[in-house]
């Protein structure tokens, strides 16, 4: 072994020992709260240092952690060892940094069985950490950066006009790869190579254009206090779900740079936030095409895609533009609809703005319209390129829509998520949760936070079955419980009765028959009464004729939903709360004994 290549083996060893120790202060189990990555002179340790300061939070600077251990600047060693050994040093350094714990690594590998908690809590206490430029290019820290987005963490791509950082650059000599009269044409030179791989293994991008490290830290700030949801999976492209304040402010981020024209498919009742969304994609760049649809089912018929398609055909759209989706469930379904057979496919992304659409309908990569013969029977399976549940829409959400997309929430925790259950039985959440108008989510911190923790919750539980079961072969029916019995509610009530609400009762109809089967205690049915009166939910329904007529009209609906396979009705119940089976074809005097008793 040669003097060099001993040198640089002992301080690798050197380096490992020292991020221990680091490590340890901050927590050996800790994730960061956010990475930043970004072009050389973009500020990321100005940003960062701030951004931790703001958060008062530790700050950790990979470069740093590097000098102090070489006790030479990177430039000096870059001339003695070359970059491709200050890589190896740089990957391991990163790793390290990002997982303390190395078995989460490992972990993050792994799939569990059936797991709907956050992987890894983001703790308020973790470090901000932030990368050398050209950190992200090695394929073992894409990786890295890979298994931490898909924890929750956030990779912020710090992105500022190129005048600027070269302006910096030309200021720095300690910049090995930069230093030089040609810095300004290498800077240019890498941001082309570097740029798409950093849009890539980020999950945020910030633009800073413009902006001092001060205001910078507070965008990114108020960036990385929203909860990510990422959702992968065999044949799903990989997307993230979004959720908090200022979510839609992504919207560029998700749509990317191909799209020229951008259709914006919303409701009259979300002008408000349609609008802001508008100012958003115009002054990325984009040319917006506003198409205004029926509100609610109304506008989630055949009639209405075909009026849409008609839209995009005189405005010329093509394979590369996009389709933003703005409004409660049937909005963004009918805008994915539209996406998935325009040209056989085009780039969309979901803006929910009401809770049920946020937890359910945006979410998932089911898109349809409704016909005269039923709810969702002509549809596909297309996944967006991301979710943004911005919880400022809440501003302007009614009480009763946002009463009804707790039926979902809670249909979420029936299946698996017991933390749901437990927000929601506590008397003073669900006093709260029933009580709710739009603005109150907004101006009440606690209920806020709660509000953000059942919706990621619920996506979780949803990601989950997507994840593993995109186009609905078995696993992925289990998120339709209530919903047999509540779509034939919905098609008898001619879509009068808002989705949650037909869920809620569909819940109580799975639960009793699930109980005369055998497979609930009676105290379970009770629960799942309790539990949704609760909240304001209805558990029962009297529409439909007489209790015999009404009994048949459903028998019938139930017969052509998507999960009967032929003359086989098919039902979603559960083995004990929390534990969802398939039931096929159980005695007609079993439903009809569970059916009398949702009626009211």
């Amino acid at each position: 072994m040669s003097e060099e290549d001993s040198l640089h083996d002992s301080l690798l060893d050197s380096l490992r020992d020292s991020l221990k120790d680091i490590s340890q202060d901050v927590s050996q189990s800790q994730i960061p709260l956010a990475v930043i990555i970004g072009m050389p002179a973009a500020g990321k340790t100005r940003v960062g240092k701030e951004l931790a300061h703001i958060l008062n939070v530790p700050f950790i600077d990979t470069d740093d952690l590097i000098e102090q251990k070489i006790n030479m600047p990177i430039s000096q060693y870059f001339k003695a060892f070359g970059e491709e050994s200050f890589r190896d040093i740089e990957a391991q350094i990163v790793r390290d940094a990002i997982f303390p714990d190395s078995n989460l690594v490992k972990d993050s590998d792994s799939s569990k069985a059936c797991d709907f908690s956050e992987p890894q809590t983001l703790s308020q206490s973790a470090p901000i950490v932030a990368l050398g430029g050209g950190a992200p290019m090695r394929k073992e820290t894409q990786g890295v950066l890979r298994k931490y987005t898909k924890l929750g963490g956030r990779v912020v791509y710090l992105q500022v006009n190129a005048s600027d950082a070269i302006e910096r650059v030309s200021w720095n000599s300690n910049r090995p790869m930069l230093s030089g009269e040609d810095g300004a044409k290498r800077w240019m030179d890498l941001f082309d190579k570097r740029d798409p791989v950093f849009c890539k293994v980020a999950n945020l991008h910030a633009r800073v254009y413009g902006l001092t490290p001060k205001p910078a830290a507070r965008k990114v700030k108020d960036m990385i206090m929203q909860r990510i949801v990422h959702v992968d999976g065999k044949g799903i492209e990989d997307y993230d779900v979004h959720i908090g304040a200022g979510a839609m402010s992504l919207l560029p981020q998700m749509l990317g740079k191909k799209p020229v024209r951008v259709a914006l498919i919303h409701t009259q009742p979300v002008q408000r936030h349609s609008d802001k969304a508008r100012s958003i994609l115009r002054a990325a760049g984009y040319d917006v095409f506003d198409i205004l649809i029926p509100d609610a089912e109304a506008g989630k018929t055949v009639k209405v895609a075909d009026f849409v398609w008609s839209r995009l055909a005189n405005a010329g759209f093509t394979r590369s533009d996009a389709i933003v989706g703005l409004g409660g469930g049937a909005a963004t379904d009918l805008a994915g609809f539209v996406a998935s057979t325009w040209m056989r496919g085009i780039r969309y992304v979901n803006c929910p703005t009401s809770l049920l659409a946020m937890v359910d309908a945006s979410t998932g990569g089911k898109t349809g319209v409704n016909t005269a013969a039923g709810k969702n029977l002509v549809g596909s399976f297309y996944t967006p390129a991301g979710v943004l549940a911005d919880t400022c829409a809440f501003s302007t959400l009614p009480n009763d829509i946002f009463v009804e997309g707790l039926g979902e929430v809670a249909k979420s925790g029936f299946i698996g998520d017991s933390s749901i259950l437990k927000i929601l039985e506590d008397p003073q959440n669900a006093s709260k949760l029933r009580s709710v108008d739009g603005p109150s989510i907004l101006d009440d911190a606690d209920l806020n936070d709660m509000v953000c923790d059942l919706i990621e919750k619920s996506v979780r539980v949803k990601a989950y079955h997507v994840s593993n079961d995109l186009k609905e072969q078995g696993l992925r029916e289990f998120l339709n419980y209530g919903h047999t019995l509540g779509h034939a509610i919905e098609q008898i009530e001619h879509f009068s009765w808002r989705h949650g609400n037909a869920v809620a009762v569909g819940m109580v109809f799975a639960a009793s028959l699930a109980q005369i089967l055998g497979y609930l205690s009676p105290e379970d049915v009770e629960y799942h009464r309790s539990l949704l009166k609760s909240l304001g939910l209805p558990i029962s329904w009297s529409g439909g004729g007489s209790s015999d007529d009404a009994f048949n009209k459903v028998l019938d609906l139930m017969h052509k939903d998507k999960k009967a396979r032929g003359n086989t009705l098919r039902f979603v119940v559960l083995d004990g709360i929390g534990n969802p089976i398939h039931l096929d074809n159980p005695p007609l005097e079993a439903i009809r004994d569970a059916f009398n008793k949702i009626r009211g």
